[in-house]
């Protein structure tokens, strides 16, 4: 496993050192996927050390600010449009030759429940996630004959570090280190964990997907899609 990772090196190590521990492989990059140069880097980092790549799961992605379009600055919307779109469209261009060789591979693409709602003040996060979504959909249809599947995953609200942030900023409650007093009014009674989003991308690059792609799963407990009642 090659994990990459912008600036946050303690988690990548962390996560790391949990692969290790269960008796895998691990490999950690430096490298932010908003910079092509990089991206090529990245790529030439990991094939230096794997013999190949069979999986990708592009899972980069900051938030927005909040703004309306009128307030929002060209440098935040060029950022995360780069992030969610741009950079993965040059990481996908730097990786396909390696599953190409290979006669196979998987690519899982976090996009998130936004790119459905596209809900105001969002529209640089709303745009590079469905240029995201767009550009797996394209993917998934060019890499077909290559025996490449292409999917995405689209989380709602999910309780990492990020998800902390973005609750803070939507209840206005600074001091929240967690999510647990969401969970009475979110779906299942809990907010959503990494866990399933693991296991959303885990079920799309198995074999019992083998004959899925250019689909879309929502993870967000019917949350966006289900009315009160269903």
């Amino acid at each position: 496993v090659a994990i990459n990772y912008r600036r946050d090196k303690e988690a990548a190590e962390e996560t790391q050192r949990a692969i290790l521990d269960a008796g895998g492989l691990a490999t950690i990059h430096q490298g932010s996927n908003d910079i092509p140069a990089e991206n090529v880097a990245l790529v030439k980092d990991v094939l230096s050390v794997h013999s190949g790549i069979d999986i990708a799961i592009l899972n980069g992605g900051i938030a927005s600010k909040g703004r309306s379009v009128a307030d929002t600055e060209p440098e935040e919307l060029w950022q995360l449009v780069a992030t969610h779109a741009l950079g993965p469209h040059q990481l996908c261009r730097a990786l396909i030759p390696s599953m190409r060789t290979r006669g196979r591979g998987d690519i899982v693409f976090i996009s998130s429940v936004a790119t459905s709602g596209m809900s105001a003040n969002g529209a640089p996060y709303n745009m590079g996630k469905a240029a995201m979504e767009a550009l797996a959909l394209t993917l998934a249809k060019e890499e077909r004959p290559n025996n490449i599947r292409v999917n995405i995953v689209a989380p709602g609200l999910v309780e990492t570090d990020m998800g902390v942030r973005l609750a803070r900023a939507i209840t206005g409650r600074r001091e929240m280190d967690d999510l647990r007093s969401m969970d009475e009014a979110a779906p299942f009674g809990r907010v959503c964990q990494p866990e399933d989003i693991a296991n959303a991308v885990l079920w799309f690059c198995s074999p019992a997907a083998s004959y899925i792609t250019g689909q879309r799963i929502q993870v967000d407990g019917g949350g966006s899609s289900l009315r009160v009642g269903q």
